[in-house]
Formats: structure tokens, C-alpha cells, sequence
């Protein structure tokens, strides 16, 4: 299955600004665990780059490792999409929030992040904050 998150006209229906940044992501599949990497983050998901993506629908719990912390961040991911062709085959991954202190927190986490590699004036106008 190929989705996009393009309509057919080519309009970009995300939800959320993406930065793009490469981050470790290490999660499990058929008793292994896999280690790929993000091409890009929003507050609400993340693409992985990975040849063998899981089914969409897919639900399950990830380490995000960010430089700037010590220790991965725990998500739990829904499949939201995957993409088995092109230069860039993976999967977008929606985030799945236990709590809104949780959701909060993950955003809190994705605006820095967008400051620190966009700078505080453009991640400001894509986040839409004065």
C-alpha cells in the first residue's frame, strides 16, 4: 500500500510543520529489534526511512534517541502510512499519546528541536507563534 500525506493535486494536507533532522529509532519487529532512522518530525508522527516497513495500522512502542538528552524517549506509534518505492521507502508514524501531559510534553520536545536546527524566528512562523 502507497500513501501519501499529498492529495492529488499535490496540496499538502499535514497537520503539523516537519523539520527535517535524522534521528535513531529502535523498535521491535517479529521478536528483533530493528534500528533505522526519522527523515523528519512533527509534534504529531515522524517519517522512518526503513525497507521493510510494518502494516499500516500497526501499533507499537519506540525509542527515539535525541543528541540532546541522555537517555531515548519512549513512543508508542501507530502506522499511519508506508511508502515501498522510490528513494525513500518507510513509514509515517503517528504518534500515540498515553495522556495530554504526554502529547504536551512530545510537543514541547518537537518545538525545540525545530529551534535548533531552524532557529528561533522561522520555527516560530511555522509553529504560527508571535
Amino acid at each position: 500500500m502507497l500513501a501519501h500525506t499529498m492529495d492529488r493535486v499535490g496540496v499538502d494536507r499535514r497537520a503539523h510543520p516537519r523539520i527535517p533532522i535524522e534521528l535513531r529509532v529502535d523498535y521491535p519487529k517479529l521478536n528483533a529489534f530493528f534500528a533505522d532512522y526519522t527523515r523528519n518530525i512533527s509534534k504529531g508522527g515522524t517519517f522512518v526511512k526503513t525497507a521493510q516497513p510494518l502494516p499500516v495500522g500497526t501499533r507499537f512502542v519506540f525509542r527515539l534517541s535525541v543528541p540532546t538528552l541522555n537517555e531515548p524517549i519512549v513512543l508508542a506509534g501507530e502506522v499511519a502510512w508506508i511508502r515501498e518505492e522510490g528513494d525513500e521507502p518507510g513509514m509515517g508514524i503517528r504518534f500515540v499519546y498515553s495522556s495530554e501531559e504526554a502529547r504536551l510534553s512530545i510537543e514541547r520536545l518537537v518545538e525545540d528541536l525545530m529551534a535548533k536546527n531552524l532557529g528561533k524566528a522561522l520555527s516560530a512562523r511555522l509553529l504560527s507563534k508571535p
